[in-house]
């Protein structure tokens, strides 16, 4: 069984200096959530990071993002949301080879599949550049449709930043994936895609699309208030932070937890 797990919507942010203050929320945050996916009993087999990993999309917030991910002893896997540069994010993380690959001209899509323990992650980039929302072109369907058509018997997760579900939260859906009938259509034509994760959210959720379990994934930093009125308010709130993990069976099943960060041992044993 795979074990993957899901970090998103770090928000890492340079000050009017240029550099990350060390001290600030998001850089506590994200060691805490190092600290804790390190923790678990059973270790990961990969991290994927599933967008907004920079606030500003500064050089200086992927470095610093790089050193605070160091700890891993996992292979980590980025891809784009709509805070990020892909170019600078790109240039950090150029020992991956599966990201380096990507930038054959500047701003293409980081877009990308790796196997991990015998599950297929496939990162897709949803970001339109300029704008909040999510979309993906005709070339980057076209671009899913064949990775996906390459291993049809392998189990696979698809990573995206934008949800293609609606999440019910007025702010956030503002910014959706715009028309996922494309995606959906795709989707539905590869059965071995067990699972579609995304970040965006700021919340843990569940939803489907074409017959599939969709999740987002919570903050590293700040989950969004769970505000379903219309128009409703855009707040952030003192909820924990979280990260997921995906549990991946070679029979395709798939199983998905949402783990608050913070040290939880165990209080007394209960068989």
């Amino acid at each position: 069984m795979a074990i993957i797990a899901q970090l998103s919507d770090i928000h890492l942010a340079a000050g009017r200096d240029g550099q990350v203050d060390d001290g600030s929320g998001p850089v506590r945050a994200l060691r805490a959530a190092v600290s804790s996916l390190l923790s678990l009993p059973a270790r990961p087999d990969a991290v994927v990071l599933t967008g907004d990993l920079a606030d500003g999309g500064r050089p200086a917030e992927y470095a610093r993002l790089h050193a605070l991910l160091s700890p891993l002893p996992m292979a980590v896997y980025p891809m784009p949301g709509n805070h990020d540069d892909r170019d600078e994010m790109r240039k950090v993380f150029n020992d991956h080879p599966a990201v380096s690959e990507t930038g054959i001209v500047p701003q293409a899509p980081v877009q990308y599949a790796v196997d991990v323990a015998g599950v297929r992650l496939v990162c897709c980039d949803t970001t339109v550049d300029g704008h909040p929302h999510g979309h993906m072109s005709e070339d980057r369907l076209a671009w899913l449709d064949t990775t996906l058509g390459a291993a049809p018997r392998t189990p696979t997760v698809v990573a995206t930043h934008h949800p293609p579900f609606p999440i019910g939260i007025r702010f956030i859906d503002d910014m959706r994936f715009v028309d996922p009938a494309g995606f959906a259509s795709v989707i539905s034509r590869h059965r071995q895609v067990v699972r579609l994760i995304s970040g965006h959210v700021h919340r843990g959720s569940v939803g489907s699309l074409a017959g599939t379990v969709s999740t987002t994934c919570p903050s590293t930093y700040r989950q969004l208030f769970l505000d379903l009125t219309q128009p409703g308010r855009a707040a952030v709130t003192g909820e924990p932070a979280g990260f997921a993990i995906h549990l991946v069976g070679e029979d395709g099943t798939a199983t998905t937890h949402f783990v608050p960060t913070g040290n939880y041992r165990p209080l007394m044993d209960v068989e």
